[in-house]
């Protein structure tokens, strides 16, 4: 019985926990929750860029609705943030419990892995913005892809030939990410 009291009085400590965070607080933990799923593998690059794209919808909203009522959210407002943002905090918790992970292999998967880590940081510091981060997993989606069907065509390893397209890439990927977390865009606080 003690047992299931202390389980109710800690669903209802997390629960009030979650109601009082700001918006902009419960912004920057689905952030960390995103970088540490990247950081972990849970997160696909194709999950992390969807996940992305309906935060940086949510950033705009916000930002919209700020600049219309003198920097302050209505109560509506803050209510269908609220809504989006536990349809969000579902979603990142569905894909990072779900079979999807990725797995790097040989020399291009560390290349892939560190890269990984290189976004996941930049999300956590909030150097990458939602949108740029998107970007980013969609462009990593696309190089995993393609060393997936190079590897299918080929008794799963890369020619030469593929690993230099796919070095490049990576390369071109590489300095992308450098860009855009030393450029002036800042993920909202």
């Amino acid at each position: 019985m003690k047992k299931m009291m202390n389980l109710i009085a800690a669903g209802a400590f997390l629960a009030a926990a979650a109601y009082g965070q700001t918006v902009d607080q419960r912004r920057e933990n689905q952030q960390d929750r995103v970088a540490q799923g990247i950081a972990s593998g849970q997160l696909t690059p194709g999950e992390t860029t969807r996940i992305e794209r309906q935060e940086a919808g949510v950033n705009r909203q916000i930002h919209q609705d700020r600049a219309a009522n003198g920097g302050m959210l209505t109560p509506a407002e803050r209510q269908q943030v609220n809504h989006e943002q536990n349809g969000m905090s579902g979603e990142i918790y569905r894909d990072k419990h779900n079979a999807n992970q990725t797995h790097f292999r040989g020399e291009v998967g560390a290349r892939q892995g560190i890269q990984q880590q290189r976004i996941a940081q930049g999300v956590r510091s909030g150097s990458l913005t939602a949108r740029e981060t998107a970007r980013l997993e969609g462009k990593e989606a696309g190089v995993n892809r393609e060393i997936r069907a190079d590897r299918a065509a080929n008794a799963g390893t890369l020619t030469p030939q593929e690993r230099g397209q796919v070095n490049r890439q990576q390369n071109r990927l590489s300095g992308q990410i450098y860009r855009n977390k030393h450029n002036a865009a800042r993920q909202p606080k």
